[in-house]
């Protein structure tokens, strides 16, 4: 259930007028990194953590939610910076007491109409499911795999990239009210990007992710596939962030490597302490432990999501009885 409060959570104001950067801050409502898309990420992902981690579904739906009162806070900017537009467009005078207050505005208009026409022709001074160059926003901008490592990381990327987009749309406005709120939005970015590694931290095991692990004869493997200086670093040599004693095997001639080995099929076991056997056994150790997680959180027959009222994280191990009007046994 949602409920809708009427001031939004961030103050947004403008000091005028901007239609330029309005169509430049569409990038955030229905771009592919915006606020939109977050939302919409968080709320997918989250149907899969409910039964097997209730406590990372009430954080996603949490900083869902939030993400939806973002979105509030970019519409109102964009409408605000397109103050006086919708009037301006169903006025048939040559002139107004609007674009006589801002000089150049008409051309300004023109061209941005010209360049993004649904943004001025058809929003009519409101913001609408595009980006700035007007494409509109679809479903595949939202990753969820269903496994909550490999979501969690998604969430990590989806916030560097929202992060990043804000900074640049900073660059673009001189409007000090306007950079206030673009430093609030990017800000709370940052505290995203914290809860999901936090997150992430406390499923254990996490790496790699989901449940099938690497066949350690290519897990530490780092082919040198360019000619010419050599950079190294702890991505291809040393322990990098490895358990003690695992090490990158750097392969210096890939070609000479890959025919020696027929074709890696006869690659030996280097710098990784562990065999392949020991391999599949975690990772049937590991199948079981995941499926076990959503079994002993799921009902067997009937079900449902909540109880009335909802004082635990967990949703109800119970079935619902059909003759009772839905009450759990």
């Amino acid at each position: 259930m949602f409920y809708h409060v009427k001031e939004l959570e961030f103050n947004a104001r403008v000091s005028g007028p901007d239609p330029r950067f309005a169509s430049l801050l569409l990038e955030q409502f229905g771009g592919p990194n915006g606020e939109l898309k977050a939302a919409m990420q968080y709320f997918t992902q989250a149907f899969a953590a409910r039964k097997p981690y209730p406590d990372k579904y009430d954080m996603l739906m949490d900083i869902a939610t939030e993400e939806l009162s973002h979105l509030e806070i970019v519409g109102a900017t964009i409408t605000m910076l397109l103050d006086g537009v919708n009037g301006e467009l169903k006025n048939a005078s040559e002139s107004t007491s609007w674009m006589n207050l801002l000089p150049n505005q008409k051309e300004q208009m023109i061209h941005q109409a010209m360049t993004n026409p649904q943004f001025l022709l058809l929003s009519g001074g409101a913001p609408r499911l595009t980006d700035s160059q007007g494409t509109p926003w679809m479903g595949s901008f939202v990753n969820a795999n269903g496994d909550l490592t490999v979501d969690l990381r998604s969430d990590i990327a989806a916030e560097s990239r929202a992060k990043i987009v804000y900074e640049h749309l900073m660059q673009f406005t001189d409007d000090p009210y306007v950079k206030e709120t673009l430093g609030f939005l990017m800000t709370r970015e940052i505290a995203h990007y914290k809860m999901f590694a936090s997150a992430l931290e406390t499923i254990e095991p996490n790496f790699p992710p989901g449940v099938l692990q690497g066949d350690p004869r290519y897990t530490h493997v780092y082919m040198n596939m360019s000619n010419g200086a050599d950079a190294r670093g702890p991505w291809n040599q040393g322990q990098g962030a490895w358990e003690s004693g695992e090490e990158w095997e750097y392969v210096q001639k890939p070609y000479e490597h890959v025919v020696e080995t027929k074709g890696m099929v006869e690659q030996p076991v280097k710098g990784n302490k562990h065999t392949l056997d020991e391999a599949q056994e975690k990772s049937r150790a590991l199948g079981k432990q995941r499926s076990q997680e959503v079994k002993s959180s799921v009902g067997g027959g009937a079900n449902q999501w909540s109880t009335y009222p909802q004082n635990d994280l967990a949703s109800p191990k119970t079935v619902v009885d059909p003759e009772s009007h839905g009450s759990v046994i």
